[in-house]
């Protein structure tokens, strides 16, 4: 926003509160600046941060924060170098709380403070949140009205912001681009894949977004078949007996009809029965993660947010508010909820790489749940995928989880983690984002793995965190 200073008579003032301002500007940057160059490496700011327009008319923009490789492969160019992008769901909760609490370079925590990440996402790939759709986070919705009411429109705004931030470097231009999320972000990123590779067909060659692949975890992508899993898989971990479990199947049921006759609005509300009354059954904190005694905190992220300081630093008015999820987009997206799009999730398999992950503890929409949809995918190859060996999957000698692939579809169950997967198993997350990637170890198949031998000095830990963790402060601790 730009400052206007009040009708003062005296003109000497009037000259003096724009010069105050200015000052003030420049000594937080000072400070910013060298709290920078002397407390800590620059990975702590993102690299490129700021607004990609959307609608040139109303100025309704997409936020982004970028971070850069921390450590890209020696033989490997920049402009080679894959990057992940990465969607919150919701709807309407932004990403940069998994920035600042899943998978950036630095991790809030409970004392408002940065401090590193053991698995950050960038460390060996540049890593791009977009605060999606507009109206979430720090991006900015001309009006209400404007923003989007579905996954096509969802998707032609993302499809904007990222050719809009290709276009900021030529480095950008030909890298390998992985589009990854959690959440309602199932129903995201299929849709904006399905819109890419679709566009990709009507441009040339240079234009084209060079999409390899998309990672969804812990996903909502079909309502309908994921919605009637909860009583099962409830009464099975021993959380409900036969009377509750009868309870919710009839609720489950119930929310089918109103999907199946197209009634969305009622759709929406009886899921939200079914999981109010499972929370009522169970007594459980978060169905996000059944171990859990107290839900995630990362409500913590909206308070570091909105530290005028730090919105400063990341290119952002002060006059906006940070939530981490808003309301109003959910409304505007409230009869998309319940819709389906697994048939976008055929297509990409088709097309390119498809990962879906989920946390083992995850009650919402965990293990049982996306199984259910992907038993009844419509893709030549489901039938090796639900035949291929499930394989543990170890990081450092510990079990992790468990690998499932065939083709172009993988699926990974991480142990000991619930919803936010990436917050409770940050470092064997990373591993896992890495190995599938660069396809090696159980994601290798018939590849010839010895072509990604080079990456195995970077595999774990940030091999920059471990040589940073001794001298690393946090420059925002005293704000």
């Amino acid at each position: 926003m730009e400052y206007s200073p009040p009708l003062i008579p005296n003109l000497r003032l009037q000259l003096l509160l724009p010069l105050r301002l200015l000052l003030r500007i420049i000594s937080i940057a000072v400070v910013l600046r060298h709290s920078a160059a002397t407390s800590y490496p620059k990975q702590a700011l993102p690299h490129k941060s700021g607004y990609l327009t959307v609608n040139s008319t109303s100025g309704s923009a997409i936020y982004y924060t970028y971070y850069e490789a921390q450590n890209p492969h020696k033989n490997t160019p920049i402009s080679n170098t894959p990057i992940l992008i990465w969607l919150e769901g919701g709807p309407g909760c932004a990403s940069m709380t998994a920035n600042y609490f899943q998978i950036g370079p630095w991790i809030v925590n409970q004392n408002l403070s940065l401090e590193p990440n053991p698995g950050p996402w960038n460390n060996i790939f540049g890593l791009l949140f977009l605060d999606n759709p507009i109206g979430t986070g720090f991006s900015i919705a001309a009006s209400p009205q404007e923003i989007p009411r579905n996954q096509n429109d969802v998707a032609k705004h993302l499809y904007i912001a990222i050719k809009k931030f290709i276009a900021l470097d030529e480095l950008f231009e030909n890298r390998p681009i992985y589009i990854t999320g959690e959440s309602y972000a199932g129903k995201y990123i299929p849709a904006i894949g399905y819109y890419i590779l679709k566009k990709n067909r009507d441009v040339s060659s240079d234009s084209r977004v060079n999409l390899a692949g998309v990672a969804i975890g812990n996903a909502l992508v079909d309502p309908e078949l994921q919605v009637v899993t909860h009583a099962v898989n409830t009464y099975n971990l021993g959380l409900i007996n036969d009377e509750q479990k009868t309870l919710l199947e009839k609720l489950q049921l119930e929310t089918v009809g109103f999907v199946r006759r197209g009634n969305w609005s009622d759709a929406i509300n009886a899921r939200n029965r079914v999981l109010d009354t499972l929370t009522n059954m169970t007594g459980l904190a978060t169905l996000l993660d059944f171990r859990r005694l107290i839900p995630y905190q990362d409500s913590v992220v909206d308070k570091f947010l909105n530290n005028v300081e730090i919105k400063m630093a990341l290119g952002v008015s002060e006059s906006l508010v940070f939530k981490g999820c808003s309301d109003t987009v959910a409304d505007a997206l409230n009869d998309d909820m319940m819709k389906s799009v697994r048939d976008m999730v055929e297509y990409l398999v088709k097309e390119i790489r498809v990962l879906l992950y989920q946390g083992q503890c995850d009650l919402l929409d965990g293990v049982v749940s996306n199984l259910a949809w992907v038993k009844k995918m419509k893709w030549e190859g489901i039938k090796r995928f639900l035949e291929a060996e499930r394989k543990v999957w170890r990081v450092d000698g510990k079990l992790a989880g468990y690998v499932q692939k065939s083709g172009s579809l993988s699926n990974v169950v991480v142990m000991n983690a619930g919803h936010l997967v990436p917050s409770d198993q940050h470092v064997n997350s990373q591993v896992m984002i890495q190995d599938w990637v660069l396809e090696r170890k159980l994601f290798a198949g018939e590849k010839n793995e010895d072509i990604t031998n080079d990456f195995k000095d970077l595999e774990g830990s940030s091999v920059w965190f471990k040589s940073n963790l001794a001298t690393i402060t946090s420059p925002y601790a005293t704000f």
